[in-house]
């Protein structure tokens, strides 16, 4: 454990990376505490790659520090930082063994021979691939290229490991096996971890923390539950998960006006006659029969719809409805299977929506 325990484990201040006149990292502080797993999450060119190679030192900064367990390694070549990386494209040695893979790091520290032996041992069986040692990298799968490129990483006990989007170039089935067994990992060797990647699945079933970064600049913090819930904005909203938007404004304390229809939303933080936006999930939505005259049918924001179409998604179902008096787009709603049996949902059936007060959330007009 850190000796200076108010001090985060890796702590980086006003880090800047420019290439030439493009700025790819903009003024970055955060502070990563020991045992932590990170995902540095965005799409494409938002910085997050290069925001963790100038952890590794494979990146100079242009400007700011960066400081791992007390020692700042701001200048340190790659070598001299405590860290293991994972990258894309597994980067194995095609001429060497699984063996000799994982245990090259330690041939490198000229540890003895018995010792690497007993640490590369260890790690076939912690990943899973104690019967694949003799194998060369083409005769694995992808996902077990990349376990072996994770047994590498780890091989030295890092402090450090950093995943540059490990999982991205595998299909979705060996993908959701991986994210666990790196999970599972983490939890077994405690080791800070960092991943980078662009799924917003991957970074929620994994993450303790989520740093959403766009532009080069980090524009949320959270644990996955928050970033989803609480979005600070509709790019981060619209990102992680699936979000329909209405176009609205302010009219009263707290009441919107959305296509001259009334929703009671909370406003408390918007001036009267202000555009805003207002964002819900498709599961926060309640569907009704047209004919169901319970009393929550006479509640705030009760609104008539007609279903467009019906997706079959196992265990739920996404209905897109036309809701004409609210707006022109389609209304995603995900509802359980079963509750969409109960309803006996057809394409083009009326149906009642509600929008819940507690689920709506609201946006200026800038993203």
């Amino acid at each position: 454990m850190n000796s200076e325990s108010q001090e985060p484990y890796l702590k980086i201040d006003k880090l800047s990376k420019s290439f030439g006149s493009f700025q790819a990292v903009r003024d970055i502080s955060i502070g990563i505490e020991e045992g932590e797993f990170i995902c540095f999450l965005g799409p494409s060119g938002c910085g997050k790659t290069t925001l963790l190679r100038c952890i590794a030192g494979l990146e100079t900064q242009s400007t700011g520090s960066i400081v791992q367990n007390g020692v700042d390694i701001s200048n340190l070549p790659p070598s001299g930082r405590d860290f293991g990386i994972v990258f894309q494209s597994y980067a194995l040695f095609p001429n060497l063994s699984v063996f000799s893979n994982i245990g090259y790091g330690l041939v490198n520290k000229k540890w003895p021979k018995q010792d690497i032996h007993k640490r590369v041992d260890e790690l076939l069986l912690l990943v899973g691939l104690e019967n694949h040692a003799p194998k060369y990298p083409s005769q694995l799968s992808g996902g077990e290229q990349q376990r072996v490129a994770l047994a590498r990483a780890i091989t030295t006990s890092p402090g450090l490991l950093l995943l540059d989007e490990p999982l991205s170039a595998l299909d979705a089935k060996v993908r959701v096996y991986l994210r666990k067994q790196i999970k599972d990992l983490h939890r077994k060797l405690g080791v800070t971890t960092i991943m980078v990647t662009h799924d917003q699945e991957e970074a929620q079933s994994m993450a303790d923390r989520i740093f959403v970064m766009k532009d080069g600049e980090i524009i949320q913090v959270g644990t996955p539950k928050e970033i989803y819930t609480t979005a600070n904005s509709p790019f981060i909203a619209d990102f992680i998960g699936i979000m329909n938007f209405l176009p609205a404004r302010v009219i009263g304390n707290n009441v919107a006006s959305c296509n001259g229809v009334e929703i009671h939303c909370d406003t408390q933080e918007f001036n009267i006659d202000q555009d805003i936006s207002l964002a819900i999930r498709p599961e926060c939505i309640v569907l009704k029969g047209v004919d169901d005259e319970s009393k929550s049918d006479s509640s705030k924001n009760c609104f008539k719809a007609t279903i467009d179409e019906i997706e079959f998604l196992g265990s739920f179902e996404r209905v897109y409805l036309k809701a004409k008096e609210l707006t022109s787009d389609l209304i995603m709603v995900d509802i359980p299977s079963s509750l969409a049996r109960d309803l006996k949902l057809a394409a083009q059936a009326d149906i009642k929506i509600n929008l819940p007060i507690d689920d709506i959330r609201v946006y200026s007009n800038v993203s």
